[in-house]
């Protein structure tokens, strides 16, 4: 039996030293692939390494004194990691987190404890409502605050320097020819890359952008040149060069778009079983990149920086990534590309006639629709929204037990599948939604948001 690890004291203890795999599904060209397993640390992502090494520096300068408050901008692990520290040692956690990030990241940091404050993921630095701004902001506005200031702080990348960097070429056995990184706040590209240029001289750096960064366009030419754009992964990618990172360090560069970062991920976890974060896609598809470029056989890592958990409703959600434009189907040609949801596909949730009220009620909430087809053998016989269930129940509660049949609406206004896309404002504008039927076939239901996101990708 191999001999288990110690117990330890606190989760703490259990930051860093995190596992190396070698990747197995993906063609890699004469190079080999090792992903180092940053989702394994406690908080469930490598910046719980920064969060602790910008903690414990403020504390050893008396920057962060008991019973104060930490202030930070992060897009959602870097608050995560502080969080769980900030609980651990009785600090107050305050974090401005941009719009964008994961329903599940923000669950994730209100159990904690932590001061959510959303903001806009749609603004530039400079801009009032930037996250970074907000954030200096409210450490001027409380009492006691520290800025952890993860893009300015050294203690960001003395984590990787001392950490992740001297992990890596161990478990590596010395032998490391490129580390593929990405740049949030610049603490793992630089603190690695320094490590390396100190220890292993021959190890390239390579940078991972997302596709609307402006940090691989800087790497190649040495120069800001392209506007900022919009990018769906979490996590990396920037309008600005973080004055923590170094980017001198990286020795090429890789602008990756969302669509091949997601399928990377997905792929990992069909293949092998590694279950990844969106920002892990970008780095990974970037290290496949470069792998395929190599004439020679070099041994590469990169990371998977978090867990696809925090991503579930998104990269991982088949129906988020069709409304996205990434999963595409052969195009039919009428309104049955609308169809977001198909009922063929078992993808529709229903209600039968003789469920009862307070059933169709929980189904509503439990997948957040408004309104659900009744379903009578295979048939649809009526449709029931919040409002049919609101006008039963209002006078007497009880009547959430009475059958879904007395409260359904089953003179039902259908549209044809071959119908014109401008017939739909029309249904719509009576509060409907659009049955779609080919003869007494139903197809599914097109709503307010199915035609936004068609006309959204057609626009696109």
């Amino acid at each position: 039996m191999p001999e288990a690890p110690a117990p330890v004291s606190s989760v703490l203890d259990l930051i860093g030293n995190t596992p190396l795999v070698e990747a197995a599904c993906f063609d890699t060209g004469s190079c080999r692939l090792f992903l180092k397993l940053e989702s394994q640390n406690p908080g469930g992502s490598i910046k719980d390494r920064v969060a602790l090494s910008m903690i414990r520096a403020a504390e050893d300068a008396g920057q962060l004194k008991p019973g104060g408050t930490i202030v930070e901008a992060t897009a959602g692990n870097t608050g995560l990691g502080l969080a769980l520290i900030g609980v651990l040692r009785g600090y107050r956690c305050v974090l401005v987190v941009p719009d964008k990030m994961s329903q599940e990241k923000i669950f994730h940091l209100k159990a904690l404890g932590a001061d959510v404050r959303l903001t806009r993921s749609d603004v530039n630095k400079g801009h009032p409502d930037y996250y970074q701004d907000v954030a200096a902001r409210l450490v001027k506005e409380i009492p006691g605050a520290w800025w952890a200031d993860q893009f300015g702080n050294p203690a960001n990348p003395a984590a990787h320097e001392t950490g992740t960097g001297p992990e890596i070429f161990e478990q590596m056995g010395g032998d490391v020819d490129a580390v593929v990184c990405g740049v949030g706040s610049g603490g793992t590209i630089t603190g690695i890359g320094r490590f390396m240029a100190a220890h292993s001289p021959k190890t390239e750096m390579v940078l991972a952008d997302p596709e609307g960064s402006i940090l691989a366009d800087y790497v190649t030419s040495g120069a800001i040149g392209n506007e900022p754009g919009a990018w769906l992964v979490e996590g990396i990618g920037e309008d600005f060069v973080p004055p923590v990172a170094d980017l001198g360090l990286a020795g090429r560069a890789y602008s990756i778009p969302d669509s091949e970062a997601f399928a990377a991920i997905r792929t990992l976890l069909l293949k092998d079983g590694i279950f990844a974060g969106t920002s892990s896609g970008t780095l990974i598809a970037a290290a496949l990149r470069y792998c395929r470029e190599q004439t020679e056989p070099k041994r590469v890592v990169t990371l998977v920086c978090d867990s696809g958990a925090k991503y579930l409703s998104k990269a991982y959600n088949d129906y988020w990534m069709a409304d996205q434009g990434f999963l595409s189907t052969e195009p039919a040609g009428d309104l049955r590309d609308l169809i977001g949801r198909k009922h063929a596909e078992r993808a529709v949730v229903t209600v039968e006639p003789g469920e009862t009220l307070a059933a169709a009620f929980a189904r509503m909430k439990l997948h957040d629709v408004s309104q659900l087809p009744v379903m009578d053998d295979g048939r649809i016989a009526g449709i029931i929204d919040e409002s049919d269930i609101l006008l039963s129940v209002l006078e007497d509660s009880a009547r959430f037990e009475r059958p879904v049949r007395e409260a359904m609406t089953a003179n039902l206004e259908t549209i044809d599948p071959a119908a014109p896309v401008d017939a739909l404002p029309g249904l719509f504008a009576g509060d409907k939604v659009a049955i779609v039927m080919e003869g007494d076939r139903f197809l599914g239901l097109i709503t307010r948001i199915d035609l936004l996101n068609y006309l959204r990708q057609r626009a696109a």
